[in-house]
């Protein structure tokens, strides 16, 4: 009992390191929304990942030392800068300067089906007809927000949603690739390493928009920036990486429905957009859906 007590809490507490970081990320949508209409995209995604390294780096070599990785161990940490960083964050800034952070939210709702997907035919990982179930009610955003544009409801942009949707797709890749590496990495490390590949990526298209840098001056735009970077490509990773340890991938995706939830959250009450019936009832299947994935299994005798 003592024992299977223990499993109980530490798959809790992954479950609670896995929702805080998609609500970060979640969060972070709204404050994205604001620094695209700011400053361009890729020197916000380059400066964060810079401020993000100066955190890791030392936090890296305080806590886990010195960590040599190997050749693999590095390619799949440069595929998860390329596709959760690079693409993902482009992809999604660039559709919110076209869309609502509300609409955009509702479209991450789509990421737990696409990572369980992933799952079953890249992973191999066996998915269970529940979290096949779970994975359809949280595409069922995906639905609330067309039939949200058919009722007269929407307000967003059709290829603003469509670059969040690709957007998606990244951040599905990045969450199965780090699942591969999970447990054979320092997490800091680990982190630490992509955040140096995503800047390299970035700097030859931040080069260009660089002399924008100066509307930093601003106290409240540079705290915005701030806070991204620390939260989505700092805080974000490390929870990430510590859940996934315990947690198979398909559950995982699951749980990236708590992005949406949290964009949602932050349109409205940070950037006073309109929530209505539609919306809600995209993310009443967000809930059912984390309900089928999480809940204990019945034991026999």
């Amino acid at each position: 009992m003592p024992s299977r007590i223990r499993g109980r809490r530490r798959l809790l507490i992954a479950y609670l390191q896995l929702a805080l970081s998609m609500a970060l990320v979640g969060a972070n949508v709204g404050v994205g929304k604001l620094l695209a209409e700011a400053l361009p995209v890729p020197l916000i995604l380059l400066l964060r990942c810079l401020l993000a390294c100066l955190v890791l780096w030392p936090l890296a070599r305080a806590l886990e030392g010195r960590v040599r990785l190997g050749r693999g161990m590095r390619w799949n940490l440069a595929l998860q800068a390329l596709f959760g960083t690079a693409l993902y964050n482009a992809a999604l800034l660039a559709g919110l300067r076209l869309t609502t952070a509300l609409e955009a939210g509702l479209v991450l709702a789509t990421l737990p089906a696409v990572v369980a997907l992933g799952s079953a035919l890249w992973l191999r990982e066996r998915l269970s007809p529940r979290l096949w179930a779970a994975a359809v009610l949280a595409a069922g955003g995906m639905a609330a927000i067309t039939l949200a544009r058919l009722g007269g409801e929407a307000h967003g942009s059709l290829a603003g949603n469509a670059l969040v949707f690709l957007g998606v797709c990244g951040e599905a890749v990045y969450v199965l690739l780090a699942k591969r590496i999970a447990g054979r990495a320092p997490v800091v490390t680990a982190s630490a390493w992509m955040q140096a590949f995503s800047a390299a990526m970035l700097l030859p298209l931040a080069l260009p928009g660089l002399g924008a840098v100066v509307a930093l001056a601003e106290p409240a735009l540079a705290g915005l920036l701030a806070f991204h970077g620390l939260t989505a490509s700092v805080l974000c990773l490390l929870l990430w990486y510590a859940g996934l340890r315990k947690v198979p991938a398909g559950v995982a995706g699951v749980f990236t429905g708590f992005l949406p939830a949290a964009a949602a959250v932050t349109a409205v009450a940070v950037l006073g957009e309109r929530f209505t019936v539609t919306h809600a009832v995209g993310f009443a299947l967000m809930a059912g859906s984390l309900l089928l994935a999480t809940w204990p299994k019945a034991r026999g005798g």
